[in-house]
């Protein structure tokens, strides 16, 4: 297979996967623009308000060439921090799930900030609701619910019914002639401010009334390429066994990529100086840090982290021949080059302790006949072997983490080069407005999950699968394919063991059916290995890479 270039964490990367070179963002040959991200994208500045990130609509400052953090000397850094208005995570909008993996069916079980939400869809009110997935009458989860006949959330345990609003409309077992006790306020469940915004749904974790609004003074950050028709944006959603810190700060590393994802993706760099992998000096400088988030300048790109779940990066690109132009170069580009335009954009969800989601998009303004032609499930494929390729060694990583304490970070990690300037501002972030890691609140006390067996841990079907509607199809597609190959090999040999005259009876036709089983046959054992591989469970050895 046709090596196939990529981009990720503002690195240009490659990976071998599908034959064509022109593929989506996480598995495709791309160009760069020469451009200033910052100053020419269409995401629209961030300002401080009230110590929130507000979306405005100018163009973005310029900003100082000069870091703001030496990764050598973090540990002087956190030393001389002082006292920081602490970050509350629970009053900040989260993304959900991508609205095209929604079921409106069903309802659908969620956590995020560790708190167990059940999303379904209300035709009454024509939006998804989100609601805490407890019944009030005895707790039963109501994802395990249905939807009824009238369009209301049911708990099927004993079949109270609730409308948009949370009002329980219906209790069977309260008589008809008796109090209306369905009108209480402990018969209501607890409904979660959410909005839908970029194709992805959005929860306020608070079920507070004072936040019933909130969607009116406060909005998730907003990513017009997302909402823009002349952009592709297809997105993916997975559920990681390790923490929103260590899944964030990998995101952040570009200097890990051609190692802990050697066979799938390199960096493009002929120098002989280099190892086998293809590693360079990255540099990296964070420009601005404050309790919304920071923007960081790299060689390829810029950066920014908006918090607490938004990273992005805009690699600079390259005309059609490949040769590589830098931000701030004087020399103007041609406009087609200009207008070529690509993002990645990783929206990190923090789950609960060793728990993580990510949704990943790379809107990009060409090539988008190919999205139109090759199924979504077929990037997923590539985009979780890469998820796979260090996720056990991520979730080893976080263990060694939280036996040093996270307030030691610091002091047990050793973060020379520039390479790391994203992680150390993003621990520098984390250290100053969060005590070096989430506040749960009550809910836990940061106890991490033991570790599974590794089939178990990376297994791609209950973190992938289930939550993604084109791979769900897929799926189901290629088990109905595998079924049916080795039946239409058998009745091939029954016809030829069947039939003794006509044209079926000549030996070229019956060889070639005969042949036609044997391939069904092969067919059929190649296809449940791949369902295997690609649906289930593909182990990643490095060693043997």
């Amino acid at each position: 297979m046709r090596t196939l270039e990529v981009l990720s964490s503002s690195a240009l990367i490659q990976t071998r996967f599908h034959k064509s070179s022109n593929h989506n963002p996480i598995c495709s040959s791309l160009p760069f623009f020469n451009a200033n991200p910052l100053m020419n994208s269409s995401f629209q500045k961030i300002s401080v308000n009230k110590s929130r990130f507000k979306i405005s609509s100018t163009s973005s400052p310029s900003i100082s060439s000069e870091p703001i953090i030496n990764p050598s000397s973090l540990e002087n850094e956190f030393q001389e921090e002082g006292e920081e208005e602490k970050f509350d995570w629970f009053s900040h909008w989260y993304p959900v799930i991508p609205l095209c993996d929604l079921d409106k069916r069903v309802p659908h079980a969620k956590r995020v900030m560790g708190l167990d939400i059940v999303v379904w869809w209300d035709r009454n009110e024509d939006k998804w609701q989100v609601f805490d997935d407890s019944c009030p009458h005895r707790l039963a989860p109501l994802s395990e619910g249905r939807i009824d006949q009238w369009g209301r959330l049911q708990c099927v345990y004993h079949g109270w019914c609730f409308d948009g609003a949370g009002d329980c409309k219906f209790i069977p077992q309260a008589p008809i002639d008796g109090p209306p006790v369905n009108i209480f306020k402990k018969a209501c469940a607890r409904v979660y401010p959410s909005l839908e915004q970029n194709g992805l749904l959005w929860f306020w974790p608070n079920t507070d009334p004072q936040y019933k609004h909130i969607a009116t003074k406060e909005k998730p950050p907003y990513i017009p390429e997302l909402d823009d028709p002349s952009f592709s944006s297809l997105m993916g959603n997975r559920e990681i066994p390790y923490g929103y810190e260590v899944l964030i700060e990998n995101l952040m590393d570009p200097a890990h990529v051609p190692y802990a994802h050697y066979g799938i993706m390199r960096i493009p760099n002929k120098s002989s100086k280099l190892d086998r992998e293809g590693g360079t000096p990255i540099e990296i400088n964070v420009q601005r840090l404050d309790k919304t988030g920071f923007l960081a300048k790299q060689d390829r790109g810029h950066n920014k982290f908006i918090a607490p779940c938004v990273f992005y990066s805009y690699p600079n690109m390259t005309s059609g021949s490949g040769s590589q132009s830098s931000v701030g170069s004087e020399k103007a580009a041609p406009e087609a080059v200009k207008k070529r335009q690509m993002l990645l954009i990783f929206l990190c969800i923090p789950v609960g302790p060793g728990r993580s989601r990510v949704i990943w998009t790379f809107p990009r303004n060409f090539g988008q006949w190919l999205d139109k032609i090759i199924p979504r499930w077929v990037f997923h494929v590539g985009q979780n072997l890469i998820l796979d390729s260090d996720l056990y060694l991520l979730h080893l990583e976080e263990h060694k983490l939280m036996d040093v304490g996270y307030t030691n970070w610091q002091k047990a990690c050793f973060v020379p080069t520039k390479s790391d300037g994203l992680v150390v501002a993003f621990r520098k972030w984390l250290r100053k407005y969060s005590g070096g890691q989430i506040d749960w609140g009550t809910k836990f006390k940061g106890i991490l999950p033991p570790t599974p067996p590794k089939e178990q841990l990376m297994d791609r079907y209950w973190s992938h699968v289930v939550n993604c509607s084109s791979c769900r199809v897929a799926l189901k597609g290629l088990r109905i394919l595998e079924v049916a190959l080795p039946i239409v090999a058998v009745v091939a040999i029954g016809i030829v063991a069947a039939v003794k005259q006509g044209f079926l009876a000549s030996m070229a036709v019956r060889i070639s059916i005969v042949t036609l089983a044997v391939l069904c046959f092969a067919a059929s054992k190649w296809l449940s290995h791949f369902i295997y591989k690609n649906f289930y469970f593909h182990d990643y050895n490095h060693a043997l890479r």
